[in-house]
């Protein structure tokens, strides 16, 4: 399995016990929905190896608290302390038709009602403060904000995004 496959569920943070128990650190909102995973992958080695979860438990909000087979030690956690945690695409929670993940968007024509079809969504930004989204017409890179306000429509099976941007915004880009 490759990372294209799979979504970032977090990082391992730290050790927690004496007996190879680990703290991971969600990149989710909800991290209830993944205390009852049966394994996860870890980025090991430049490759993606499937751990198996003997046991989790949340801890604070966004810490997962998790002993996996065959880590029996503090220096055999300690080895998975700083690798990324992922799981398969396949086990993303369906989202409404209005809701989308960042991947599932790539591609997507925006639409906006001013200017028309404004470009291709070629990636989102979330590295910053706002959350963008980076869109590419003839050569030039707009960036928007994902923001609901911004958002009339997503059109999922015809692989489009309506937006209504701020007069102006649109205009820094192209103008």
């Amino acid at each position: 399995m490759t990372k294209d496959e799979c979504f970032f569920l977090g990082k391992i943070v730290g050790k927690f016990s004496f007996k190879g128990e680990v703290l991971i650190k969600l990149d989710t909102d909800v991290p209830e929905m993944y205390t009852e995973m049966e394994s996860v992958l870890i980025e090991y080695n430049e490759n993606l190896v499937p751990f198996f979860i003997e046991r989790s438990s949340l801890q604070k909000s966004s810490l997962l608290r998790v002993k996996f087979e065959d880590i029996e030690t503090e220096e055999d956690a300690e080895d998975l302390v700083g690798a990324f945690t992922y799981l398969p695409l396949t086990m993303l929670p369906k989202l409404e038709d209005d809701q989308f993940y960042f991947h599932e968007i790539i591609g997507f024509q925006a639409i906006d009602t001013n200017h028309g079809n404004i470009g291709e969504i070629t990636s989102v930004n979330d590295s910053t403060a706002q959350t963008l989204f980076e869109i590419k017409k003839d050569g030039k890179e707009i960036l928007i904000p994902i923001n609901d306000k911004f958002i009339e429509k997503i059109d999922k099976p015809n692989k489009t995004i309506h937006l209504s941007t701020p007069e102006g915004l649109i205009d820094l880009y192209l103008g």
